[in-house]
């Protein structure tokens, strides 16, 4: 008996924590397209934690496709400069969850959309695996700042998922970034 509960364990663990994390319920995608501010996030991984201070508020633009697709355009301030970076999200069988393939890091990593008002806030749950699992949970708003609620609602959401208080950023407000529009 103990053998079999440490393989099903195993077996939880290499498939995947994630399994859990389920997208908001009745998800519209219309409704959730427009442009978002990544004002909080809570990431695990090690080689992280040297450009925590660093970090700034992004814009992204979520432009659905006809397909259930989503182009995810992101602007971020980096060594002073504003840069862009397109992303194609492409929709799973389940509304509000996503994958998409890193070029970064050579790996398809899958989003989920966890909750969301449409109108003020979304909780993002991000995951991928390499030599090991990472995952990041992200807080956007609609606009730079948000009510102190949402954020401890993200900051208890991300302790929920085993993050650390350390691990848990709300990142400096950033500069008009893009300038000028998009």
């Amino acid at each position: 008996m103990k053998i079999t509960l440490v393989t099903i364990s195993m077996a939880v663990f290499l498939t995947g924590i994630h399994a859990d994390v389920q997208p908001q319920k009745n998800f519209d995608l219309k409704k959730f397209a427009g442009k978002w501010y990544r004002v909080g996030l809570a990431y695990d991984s090690p080689s992280f934690a040297r450009y925590r201070k660093k970090l700034t508020v992004c814009m992204g633009l979520v432009e659905p496709t006809e397909t259930g697709d989503v182009i995810m355009t992101v602007w971020k301030t980096k060594s002073s400069t504003c840069q862009k970076e397109v992303f194609r999200y492409e929709k799973t069988t389940s509304p509000g969850m996503f994958t998409y393939f890193s070029t970064r890091h050579n790996k398809v990593k899958d989003i989920t959309v966890v909750e969301t008002n449409y109108t003020e806030y979304a909780l993002i749950f991000k995951y991928k695996k390499f030599n090991k699992e990472y995952s990041q949970v992200s807080l956007y708003g609609r606009t730079q700042k948000l009510r102190p609620e949402l954020l401890e609602k993200f900051k208890r959401y991300a302790r929920q998922q085993g993050f650390s208080e350390e691990s848990i950023i709300t990142p400096a407000l950033a500069d008009s970034c893009p300038t000028g529009g998009h």
